[in-house]
């Protein structure tokens, strides 16, 4: 009955993003430089992702963030095969976002583009010596919190990536907004905290966004990271569509 759940909740996820507002989430990610989405996993999904981090045998590293001054926490990167439902929403989300990849380079004067489904860009991965998975679960408890940062691991990167919260804000844990900081040249950083219910997701820029000024478009460099954890426990999922060297 197990194995018969799982095949069954990654089958409906890519019926979930279908009925996404991709128009919405595509004006959001122009305007704003990051889109929230309804739940893409169930409540029980959460919950039996969340509970894979203590198996080992699931996961190629384990990295203790503090030991590296990253922040206070701890993540692990899954290895091959990826869980059903993972690797149903990195496939299904890649294709949607490829388009405005391809857009976003094209806007910024970029030659890079992106095959439209993930399975060709991972082999474009590949070829690059890039072939380790990079979907990951991250886990905070009690004053852990994540650095700004950006999730680059190679030559290649695609410039988008998604994170969904599988915790209870307010009840598995307090505080652990995520954090968007936003440098435009010879300007101020633009910060934004968000928070979302469990099973939604955000799609912010993986290192670059464009941004229209006064002289045409520029590249506005984005970083993302956790707020303090007050209280509780507070696990995710991180999608990151480029694979590791």
């Amino acid at each position: 009955m197990r194995s018969t759940s799982r095949v069954v909740a990654a089958a409906s996820i890519p019926g979930r993003i279908a009925r996404l507002d991709w128009r919405a989430i595509e004006a959001a990610l122009d305007e704003q430089g990051y889109a929230t989405t309804a739940p893409l996993l169930e409540a029980d999904e959460c919950v039996a992702l969340g509970r894979l981090f203590t198996d080992e045998r699931r996961f190629r590293s384990r990295i203790d963030m503090a030991r590296y001054r990253f922040g206070v926490g701890e993540y692990k990167y899954f290895a091959a095969p990826l869980p059903g439902p993972v690797a149903a929403l990195r496939t299904e989300l890649y294709r949607r976002l490829a388009p405005v990849a391809n857009r976003w380079m094209e806007t910024l004067g970029s030659a890079e583009r992106y095959p439209s489904d993930l399975g060709t860009y991972l082999a474009r991965c590949a070829a690059h010596g890039q072939t380790r998975p990079t979907p990951l679960l991250l886990r905070y408890t009690a004053g852990g919190y994540n650095c700004l940062h950006q999730d680059l691991y190679g030559a290649l990167a695609f410039p988008f990536q998604v994170t969904c919260v599988l915790s209870r804000v307010d009840a598995d844990y307090t505080g652990g907004e995520i954090l968007l900081v936003e440098q435009r040249p010879r300007a101020q950083s633009r910060g934004e905290a968000i928070v979302l219910a469990r099973g939604e997701a955000i799609v912010f820029p993986n290192r670059v966004r464009p941004v229209r000024g006064a002289r045409g478009w520029f590249r506005a460099t984005v970083r993302h990271g956790v707020s303090r954890i007050r209280s509780g426990e507070r696990l995710s999922l991180g999608i990151i569509f480029h694979d590791a060297e």
